[in-house]
């Protein structure tokens, strides 16, 4: 594969890995560990995904997801204060995600060109590991996610030029991911609140703004 043809590869296995999370594991984690409806709770958030989506930036959004999280999911302003500013800073799953994809497949590009890039299962651990920590001190900024694996590269001692390779499609990512994120920081509000005992969240159907 050339480099426009693998950019484009790994931009669609980000984009399924993304979606999977989005709409498998969190709905998964809504229903068995919170007992709501993911759809009912995504159709509440709606509002906030949008803002996240045209933003690209969970800390530009969180006024929106702070509003939208009480007034249409009836989590308390005690819990949403307190999870939703935190989840901006450190939840950054979709961010991670992305860090994980790019940074392997990148090792695989590399490794095509020389084999002492390739990645042992051990360093593909690293990966995950880095790619959380670099997750947590990553800013909820536009293309955030792009300027820390210059990071990991680093510290796995890749090219980290080839982070270069990825900024053709790392816009569009960096929408998807960011409604990941956002994503994540309302059902772990609601998860939150159902487990201090709150029955607000959705217990009722989501009524029409008056």
């Amino acid at each position: 594969l050339g480099v426009t043809e693998a950019a484009i590869l790994m931009h669609a296995v980000a984009r399924l890995a993304l979606v999977l999370h989005a709409c498998v594991t969190l709905p998964l984690m809504l229903r068995l560990i919170g007992g709501i409806s993911p759809v009912r709770w995504a159709k509440a958030m709606a509002p906030a995904l949008a803002t996240a989506f045209s933003t690209s930036s969970s800390n530009m959004t969180l006024p929106v997801t702070l509003e939208t999280v009480e007034q249409r999911g009836g989590v308390s302003n005690k819990l949403a204060s307190f999870t939703l500013p935190l989840g901006a800073t450190v939840n950054m799953d979709g961010t991670a995600l992305y860090e994980c994809v790019g940074v392997i497949f990148l090792a695989q590009y590399y490794a095509g060109i020389d084999p002492q890039y390739t990645l042992t299962l051990a360093d593909q651990g690293l990966v995950v590991l880095l790619a959380l920590l670099a997750s947590i001190g990553a800013a909820g900024i536009p293309s955030a996610g792009l300027v820390m694996m210059v990071t990991i590269l680093s510290a796995l001692e890749l090219p980290v030029e080839g982070a270069a390779l990825l900024l053709a499609v790392d816009r569009p990512l960096d929408l998807l991911r960011t409604v990941v994120n956002v994503w994540s920081d309302c059902c772990g509000a609601a998860i939150i609140a159902r487990s201090e005992g709150e029955t607000a969240p959705l217990a009722a159907p989501l009524e029409a703004p008056g």
